[in-house]
């Protein structure tokens, strides 16, 4: 009896859909097990690469295969494909598998079309091969241009980023939906970064890691400074989509937006002008105080350490000052800390003075809310100014020929643009009923009622938060003598200046004059406040 010959099967797909449903390899699998039925081959073995690109080379199953060829090349194995595109999706990569598997003792077989040495089978076989060719560019091609098209049309077609999810809408298809609870994770952590809430980016990246439902992170719990970068640029948090390879520019979603486009931006204009330095290892929940408070002597912070004593560990906040007379010289963190919370514990008003405070803030609140439509007046005029200007560059862009011209003009042109979406979502925004007063500033009424309330909580994020919003620069300590006096923030220096007198209030138009500036803890910049009050 004549012995049968054998064949090896090879089978590839590139569509993920087509790995996860099975049809694409099981159906190729079957259509060669019945040419090889048909020719009387015994199949011997079948390889499969699951969801790569015929136009890839080395594959990991193809490599096996014609490891497994050479170490049967006496047998002079058949090798079937179900198509020539199966073997590949590009002319050279088709080349170059094709004498592989000759070198290795194979034989191409396939259902679909004879193989051949002489020339004509030859030119066939490579006709086929471009035509295969053509087709992955042609589909590619018609992938990019629908999932553009899509884009245009205000959805986005790629992986969600962290804080939303793909669900199926009707009129809309597949569309972004806030993933709760890491949405409100992420507009948190953006609204506190804009606002100056966290001053650095490793400070928006503690604040993430200290959430447990915030994914991506590692096993250590960090989550990758790329993250941090991705999602405090990412303009799709604000309501649009930017693709820049398909030269598609800030482009309105249809998506819910967590975050406006006047935070994003504020954001954007923080991370160029200011170095974000990477969050600081020794800022600790041990010493909370480490970073705003300095000494005395030098101004230079205090820097902290535990040393070891007869009972055990000691902490202490030392100066390191190069040339300051109390370098080295330790203060036990106890002694600076209970100082702390008792100069904090000074900050709650008097009833009388936190309701005049209330009062004050709620008539500003009013004034800017009746005031509303002379603001919506004033930036429809603004966004015609910018429009002309934005028309006034494309028609020098259609009469120079100059490269240089060109792409300057278009650059001014796209600030122009992120201009104008600015003006639109404030006139949008400033035509609204605003919340009541009661609604919007309840939690910081109720930090102007007792600071140390928060403090208490004993998490490093809210402790480091209440030395922003308590004090508008960094506390100086001599040591053995104790704090000097603070440089304490708005609202609480209104406060000092009324509570010795007799007060009022002012109209609305005076709590807006310019004030003391603020200046930021970590970069030195001030920011100017808009509240104010009148002493007798």
């Amino acid at each position: 009896m004549t012995q049968r010959r054998k064949a090896v099967i090879y089978c590839r797909v590139s569509s993920p859909k087509q790995v996860k449903e099975g049809h694409g390899l099981q159906s190729q699998e079957t259509r060669c097990r019945e040419y090889a039925k048909h020719k009387g081959y015994e199949v011997i073995d079948v390889f499969k690469d699951e969801g790569i690109t015929g136009k890839l080379l080395d594959r990991p199953n193809i490599q096996k295969m014609l490891v497994f060829l050479k170490a049967h090349k006496k047998e002079n194995l058949v090798v079937i494909i179900d198509d020539i595109s199966r073997l590949a999706r590009n002319i050279e990569t088709h080349i170059k598998l094709r004498s592989s598997i000759a070198e290795a003792g194979g034989k191409l077989e396939s259902p679909s079309i004879e193989f051949g040495d002489d020339s004509d089978s030859r030119l066939v076989e490579h006709l086929l091969a471009s035509v295969a060719a053509h087709q992955r560019e042609k589909n590619t091609e018609q992938v990019r241009n629908r999932m553009r098209a899509r884009v245009m049309n205000g959805y986005w077609v790629f992986h969600a980023p962290v804080g939303y999810k793909f669900e199926n809408k009707p009129m809309h298809g597949k569309i972004l939906v806030p993933d709760e609870p890491v949405a409100s994770i992420v507009r948190e952590a953006l609204e506190g970064f804009a606002s100056g809430r966290f001053a650095t980016q490793g400070e928006f990246k503690n604040f993430l890691e200290s959430k447990p439902a915030f994914p991506n992170k590692n096993k250590k719990g960090e989550v990758h400074f790329k993250t941090v970068n991705d999602i405090l640029k990412r303009p799709l948090y604000a309501g649009y989509l930017d693709v820049p390879n398909w030269d598609i520019k800030m482009h309105p979603g249809k998506h819910e937006a967590l975050i406006s486009f006047e935070t994003w931006k504020r954001i954007q204009q923080r991370l160029e002008n200011q170095s974000m330095a990477p969050r600081r290892k020794d800022i600790h929940e041990d010493f909370p105080l480490r970073g705003y408070v300095t000494c005395g002597s030098c101004g230079k912070p205090y820097t902290s350490c535990w040393s070891k004593g007869v009972g055990g560990r000691y902490a202490y906040y030392l100066c390191q000052g190069k040339e300051c007379p109390e370098r080295g010289k330790s203060i036990p963190r106890a002694t600076i800390e209970d100082e702390f919370e008792k100069m904090l514990a000074e900050l709650t008003p008097t009833p009388d003075l936190f309701y005049t405070a209330a009062e004050m803030f709620g008539a500003l609140w009013d004034h800017r809310r009746d005031n509303g439509k002379e603001e919506v007046t004033f930036m429809k005029r603004e966004l015609l100014r910018l429009e002309k200007q934005s028309e006034h560059f494309i028609d020098r862009i259609a009469e120079t020929q100059s490269v240089n011209l060109i792409v300057a003009y278009e650059g001014k042109i796209e600030k122009l643009e992120e201009d104008k979406l600015l003006l639109q979502e404030q006139i949008k925004n400033c035509g609204r009923p605003l919340a009541t007063f009661d609604d919007t500033f309840r939690t910081a009424i109720t930090f102007l009622g007792n600071p140390q309330n928060l403090w208490d909580t004993g998490n490093l994020n809210h402790k480091r938060l209440v030395l922003k919003l308590a004090f508008s620069e960094r506390l100086p300590y001599v040591r053995n003598e104790g704090f000097r006096t603070p440089a304490k923030a708005l609202p609480f220096s209104l406060l000092d200046q009324i509570k010795d007198g007799e007060y009022k209030m002012v109209p609305p138009a005076r709590l807006e004059l310019a004030l003391p500036k603020e200046p930021d803890f970590e970069s030195g910049a001030s920011t100017n406040s808009t509240t104010g009050a009148h002493r007798n």
